[in-house]
């Protein structure tokens, strides 16, 4: 299976000029837990969830005058629409991710895979497998 047919699209993202405060509002108006950051008409990282709950509510900054620039988790990996999602799960275990953009060969985000869509495309036995391994604790 590839990557397209699991992945769900559009997926939009948030400049990297965003304050953080309209970062958190549009997870929780969409219920989604990452947002990619873009700069340039390029894909420059992602704010997840847990980034707003460690680098801004833990640190004590203010949300609406953090940018997201300031607290995004750089070197974002991505995948492409033409991957298999056995690919790409091997990919997420390595790099102990849960959701990742993915861009179409002319480089452009067109959506986001998660281990939710992923448990909800492969079968029930790789789906444990991935969810056991990035879930692992961190040392």
């Amino acid at each position: 299976m590839k990557v397209s047919d699991a992945m769900h699209a559009p997926a939009e993202w948030a400049d990297a000029d965003t304050m953080v405060n309209k970062i958190a509002e549009r997870m929780a108006k969409d219920d989604i837990g990452a947002i990619p950051i873009g700069k340039n008409d390029k894909l420059v990282g992602i704010i997840t969830d847990r980034d707003l709950a460690t680098r801004v509510v833990a640190k004590g900054l203010d949300p609406a005058k953090t940018k997201a620039k300031d607290v995004m988790t750089k070197g974002i990996i991505y995948c492409n629409t033409g991957e298999t999602l056995e690919d790409v799960i091997h990919l997420m275990d390595q790099k102990q991710i849960r959701r990742m953009p993915v861009l179409n060969e002319e480089k452009r985000m067109v959506g986001m895979l998660s281990l939710g869509d992923i448990a909800h495309s492969v079968g029930l036995q790789l789906a444990g497998e991935l969810t056991r391994a990035i879930a692992q604790h961190h040392k």
